[in-house]
């Protein structure tokens, strides 16, 4: 993971007072978090961010912004109150930092040392194999801190039996769908005012179908002339399919979320496609008794890849204290800290061996046990194509306002008119 030329850099001591940071006493860099105070993953980077400041005698300005942080940036990037420190998912990060080449090359925090290796050496190359977290020029962009995937969640002490023989294909999947509804229980739950959960479907039926790249193949081509292949409508058909067939919960149409994610927790819906934090979110308002069990997507044929995709640390190229920055996004690295986020935040920590809470043990052996890897929406990020193509059209896929021929013919005029706005 190193990027070329870092070899020769000197490695900074960040799990220690030694450290640069401990020789630039006094000084101080901002960060803006996409984590909330209260959440736990910002009680954790709270506790290092402390223990950083402590150690360095260095101050940490930290704003608890929320997932709009990098919204934010986007125009701060055109004045001089720009952030030294962002987090933020691939799929947001791109767009708003990489694709126009505004973040900086972290070579000096993937050298520095942490328990005693080079953070590079502290990342998984396997869960990182279709994320492409580099400049051309082999020089990271991002470092990453947390793994996000996803699973069809279902409460294992009501439903034990999906634990030991989960739907492993789309028929046995719609099948499990109409015993489902057979026996009174909604088989669905979904908040449909969330485009970026309710693209989970047609994304990953798109992986399914055509393996990784899928999607992100479909949506480079200028031409629009990839949305006629028939596997594409075929994923749209298996959308409109749960659709048509009444297997998701009454009123996810117009639901706020995560009004219908709280159902799902009470026991008013059997299951829900979702990412990892499910059990992060969803705790605090389960039933009694609830065991958070989890199993894949079903395969459409021989695909299938499980979703790895990424939260990790950016640095803006107009940052003022960039090496101060990045000291603390590798300290952030240190196992303690990884260690919380696994167990008290209930997120899957980068690091391989970093503990994780029992709630995420299905998805850890879906990761560990792959052989191939997606990202969230496959990796498409280009600018504004999910916001103003993708998302608005799957939506009124996924609510049921239009067909799934309907949904091919609109996205792909939409995507050729998009490409030739992008020159």
């Amino acid at each position: 993971m190193l990027a070329a030329g870092v070899a020769t850099a000197v490695a900074l001591a960040v799990t220690g007072c030694s450290g640069s940071a401990g020789e630039q006493s006094g000084q101080e860099f901002t960060y803006w978090s996409m984590w909330k105070s209260g959440e736990p993953q910002q009680a954790v980077l709270a506790d290092a961010i402390a223990d950083f400041e402590k150690q360095h005698d260095v101050k940490v300005k930290v704003q608890w912004q929320g997932r709009t942080n990098l919204q934010k940036l986007v125009p701060a990037l055109n004045t001089n109150d720009v952030p030294d420190l962002v987090d933020g998912p691939y799929v947001k990060m791109y767009p708003a930092l990489v694709a126009t080449e505004q973040a900086r090359g972290l070579g000096e925090a993937y050298a520095a040392s942490v328990d005693g290796k080079p953070v590079g050496d502290l990342l998984p190359a396997k869960l990182l194999q279709n994320v492409n977290i580099k400049y051309p020029d082999g020089q990271p962009w991002m470092l990453p801190y947390q793994i996000q995937s996803d699973a069809i969640w279902f409460n294992a002490a009501k439903h034990p039996e999906l634990t030991t023989n989960p739907p492993k294909t789309w028929d046995e999947f719609i099948a499990l769908l109409d015993r489902l509804k057979a026996a009174g229980e909604v088989p669905l739950a979904a908040d449909g005012d969330v485009a970026g959960y309710n693209i989970f479907y047609f994304m990953t039926l798109m992986v399914r179908n055509g393996g990784p790249g899928a999607l992100m193949k479909l949506a480079s081509d200028k031409s629009g002339a990839a949305w006629d292949d028939p596997a594409v409508l075929d994923a749209a058909k298996k959308v409109e399919q749960l659709v048509k067939g009444g297997y998701l919960i009454k009123g996810y149409q117009a639901s706020k979320w995560p009004a219908q994610q709280q159902k799902w927790a009470s026991d008013e819906a059997a299951l829900s496609f979702m990412g990892s934090w499910m059990p992060t979110e969803s705790a605090s308002y389960a039933a009694d008794g609830f065991q958070f069990g989890s199993f894949q997507f079903p395969t459409t044929g021989t695909q299938d890849s499980v979703r790895s995709d990424v939260t990790g640390f950016a640095v803006p190229k107009k940052a003022k204290n960039a090496e101060l920055a990045q000291e603390f996004a590798a300290f952030f690295l240190s196992k303690k800290y990884q260690d919380a986020s696994g167990v008290e935040a209930k997120f899957l920590p980068i690091r391989s061996d970093a503990s994780t809470a029992p709630e995420l043990a299905s998805v850890k052996k879906a990761l560990d046990g792959a052989s191939s890897y997606h990202q969230q929406v496959d990796g498409v990020a280009f600018p504004g194509y999910n916001e103003k193509v993708l998302y608005p059209n799957d939506d009124e896929l996924f609510l049921g306002k239009i067909s799934a021929e309907q949904f091919v013919s609109k996205m792909k005029a939409a995507q050729v008119a998009y490409w030739k706005t992008q020159g």
